[in-house]
C-alpha cells in the first residue's frame, strides 16, 4: 500500500513540491509540473515529456541538461490536462519548438494534443512523439499503436541527447520515431498498486500466478502462469521482445531490466544476470543497461524488459551524458546550459495582441454567435443528455453547456479588452477545454482553437478563412480523438460537413459562406441520425456495444446542430 500522504487527492501536487525542494539547483516549480532551474538556450527545441504520475523515475526525474527540459505531471495513473501540459511548455520553449513526448494512451493523446493545437494557434512548431515499445498491447504490424512502458526511458534519453548535442526540431523527431521504432518491452506483474488513500489494490492477480503484459496502470494482461523462477521468468521476457525484428536489426542493443515497485534490486539483478546471459546467446551485444526503477507503478508488484536496437547514431546518443535528478550519465554535458530563468507562466490572464479595428468587429461577432449557441445549447441540454443516458453516462448535454458559458465568458472577456478574432477563438477555446472536462470537452476546445488559429488580429475574417479554419478544425478533432466514420462518434458527422463545405468551392463573402455551411450541415444532420444504426466502438457508449443501437450519438447530433445554427447566423 502507499502508506504516507496528507490529503490523497493532493499527493501529486505534494509529491511534485517535494520533489522540487529535493533539487532546488535543479528543477522549478510550475503551474502543472515542473522545468529545469535554469531556462532552454535560445533557440534550442524544448523536449516536454509527461504523463500520470505514480511514475516517478518518470517523467519529472528526468529533467535536465541531455534529457528533458519540462515534465507536467498528472494525478495518479491520469493523463495531465491540456492547461498543465500547454503550462510546462509554454515555460520551457525558447524559440526552438517543443516536442511533446508521452505514451500512447487515449488520455493523453487527447489532452497533450489540445495543448500541441494551442502551442500551433500561438506560432509554436509542435511535434508529438507517441511511444509505443509494449509488444503485449498490439500485433507487429500495428507497432505504433501500443501502447508505452518502460521504452519512454530510451526513446526520450536518445530524442534529449539529440537536442543537447545541437539537433533541431524535425531531426530531433526523426531520432525520437526512430528510436521507438528499434524498441520492444514486455511487463509482467505479481500483484497490483494501490492508489494513496485505497483501501484495495487496483487489482490482483491469484496468489502463485503471474500476469504477463500487464500496463503500468493496471491494465489488463495478456496471460496468467504458474509463478516462474528468475531463470524462467528471464526467458520468458527475452523470447518476447525478441520474436520481433525491427527494422532496425542490429546486433547491439541498449538494455533496461525495470522495476515496477516492489521488486527490489538484489531481485532485478539475480533475473538480469539471466537476460544479460540469454541475450548474449541470443547474438546481442549489449551497451551500457540500466537495471533498477525507471517507470514505476507505485507499489506494482513487476517488471519489465526493454531492448532497443542501436545503429552508430542512436548508440552515441544512448550514450550522450545526461544530469537530471533521477538519471546521471557522464561527467559533463557539453552546449549551452541556458541562463537563470526569468518570469515564469502561470495560466490567469493572459495577454491580449494588438488587433485592428476589422478584427476586432469580427470578434463582437464571434462572441455573439458564442451567445446564441449557449441559449441554444441550454435549450437542447435535456435532450442530449437523455441521448447519452442511454449507453453512455448522461452529462452531453451538461458538458457542451459548460464548455460554450466558459468560452463565451473568455471570448467576452478577451473583445471587451481589445482582443481580434483569432486570439478571441483562441482564449474561447482554452476556457471550453478547461472547464468542459470529458473527450467532448477537450475535442470542442481543440476545435475552436484550431479554428482562430486560421484567423488573424490584423483584419477582419474573410470567407476563404472562416471555411478553411473550418475544415481545419475537424482535421484537428478527427486527429486527436482517433475516431473514424462508423465509430459512431460526433466524426461521423463532422466528415459529411466537412466534405460538402469543400465541394462547395470558395464562398464569395460570408453570407455565401453561411449558405454552404447551411448546406452542409443538412449532410452532416442526416449523418448524425444515422447514427442510430450504429453500435459504439469508441468512448464510453463501446463497451455497452448493441445497447446504443436505435439512439443517435449526442455528439454527432450536437455537432450537426451547432453547425446548422452557425450557417443560420452568417446567412
Amino acid at each position: 500500500m502507499t502508506y504516507l500522504f496528507d490529503d490523497p487527492k493532493k499527493f501529486p501536487a505534494a509529491a511534485v513540491e517535494g520533489l522540487v525542494a529535493a533539487h532546488p539547483e535543479e528543477l522549478t516549480q510550475v503551474h502543472g509540473g515542473v522545468v529545469r532551474r535554469n531556462a532552454t538556450p535560445e533557440g534550442q527545441v524544448a523536449l516536454v515529456v509527461g504523463g500520470g504520475s505514480g511514475h516517478y523515475p518518470a517523467f519529472a526525474g528526468w529533467v535536465g541538461p541531455g534529457f528533458a527540459h519540462g515534465a507536467p505531471c498528472g494525478n495518479i495513473f491520469s493523463s495531465p490536462s491540456s492547461d498543465q501540459v500547454y503550462s510546462v511548455a509554454r515555460n520551457a520553449e525558447n524559440g526552438g519548438g517543443v516536442i511533446l513526448g508521452f505514451g500512447n494512451y487515449a488520455g493523453d493523446v487527447l489532452h497533450f494534443g489540445v495543448a500541441a493545437e494551442k502551442l500551433r494557434a500561438e506560432g509554436v512548431d509542435v511535434r508529438i512523439v507517441k511511444v509505443s515499445d509494449d509488444i503485449a498491447s498490439n500485433s507487429e504490424e500495428n507497432h505504433r499503436d501500443r501502447r508505452g512502458i518502460a521504452g519512454d526511458l530510451v526513446v526520450f534519453k536518445v530524442a534529449g541527447a539529440a537536442i543537447q548535442a545541437g539537433a533541431d526540431i524535425a531531426e530531433a523527431e526523426r531520432l525520437a520515431w526512430k528510436a521507438n521504432d528499434a524498441t520492444r518491452s514486455l511487463g509482467v506483474a505479481f500483484d497490483g498498486c494501490t492508489i494513496p488513500g485505497a483501501d484495495e489494490a487496483l487489482f490482483h492477480v491469484p496468489e502463485g500466478k503471474m500476469a504477463i503484459g500487464l500496463g503500468i496502470h493496471g491494465e489488463p494482461g495478456i496471460d496468467e502462469v504458474d509463478m516462474p523462477s528468475a531463470e524462467d521468468l528471464a526467458r520468458r521476457l527475452v523470447d518476447g521482445v525478441l520474436a520481433e525484428t525491427p527494422e532496425l536489426d542490429s546486433t547491439r542493443a541498449a538494455v533496461v531490466l525495470n522495476g515496477l515497485g516492489t521488486v527490489k534490486y538484489e531481485e532485478l539483478f539475480v533475473v538480469y544476470a539471466h537476460v544479460a546471459r540469454m541475450l548474449g546467446e541470443a547474438g546481442l551485444t549489449i551497451v551500457r543497461p540500466e537495471v533498477g526503477e525507471h517507470v514505476t507503478s507505485l507499489d506494482m508488484a513487476g517488471l519489465s524488459l526493454t531492448v532497443m536496437r542501436l545503429d552508430e547514431e542512436l548508440e552515441e546518443l544512448w550514450l550522450a551524458p545526461a544530469d537530471t535528478p533521477a538519471f546521471r550519465r557522464g561527467a559533463v554535458v557539453d552546449g549551452p546550459a541556458g541562463e537563470e530563468r526569468g518570469e515564469i507562466y502561470t495560466p490567469g490572464e493572459d495577454p491580449i495582441p494588438e488587433a485592428s479595428e476589422d478584427s476586432r468587429g469580427s470578434a463582437a461577432r464571434i462572441v455573439e454567435i458564442l451567445a446564441d449557441l449557449q441559449e441554444k445549447l441550454e435549450e437542447w441540454e435535456p435532450e442530449l443528455g437523455k441521448m447519452d443516458a442511454v449507453a453512455g453516462d448522461g452529462d452531453h448535454g451538461q458538458g457542451m453547456v459548460l464548455g460554450v458559458r466558459a468560452a463565451r465568458a473568455a471570448a467576452e472577456k478577451a473583445a471587451d479588452g481589445g482582443a481580434g478574432a483569432r486570439t478571441v477563438l483562441v482564449q474561447g477555446g482554452s476556457a471550453w477545454s478547461a472547464e468542459a472536462g470529458g473527450t467532448s470537452g477537450a475535442l470542442w476546445g481543440a476545435a475552436l482553437t484550431s479554428l482562430g488559429s486560421a484567423l488573424a488580429d490584423d483584419t477582419a475574417v474573410t470567407p476563404e478563412q472562416l471555411v478553411a479554419g473550418i475544415v481545419q478544425a475537424i482535421e484537428a478533432v478527427e486527429r486527436l480523438g482517433g475516431a473514424k466514420v462508423g465509430d459512431k462518434t460526433m466524426v461521423d458527422a463532422m466528415v459529411p460537413f466537412r466534405e460538402s463545405l469543400e465541394s462547395a468551392g470558395t464562398p464569395s463573402d460570408l453570407a455565401a459562406a453561411g449558405a454552404a455551411i447551411s448546406t452542409a450541415a443538412e449532410a452532416a444532420a442526416e449523418a448524425a441520425e444515422g447514427t442510430s444504426d450504429i453500435a459504439a466502438h469508441l468512448g464510453r457508449a463501446r463497451v455497452l456495444g448493441d445497447k446504443s443501437v436505435g439512439t443517435p450519438d449526442p455528439g454527432a447530433v450536437s455537432f450537426s446542430r451547432i453547425v446548422a445554427r452557425l450557417g443560420e447566423q452568417l446567412a
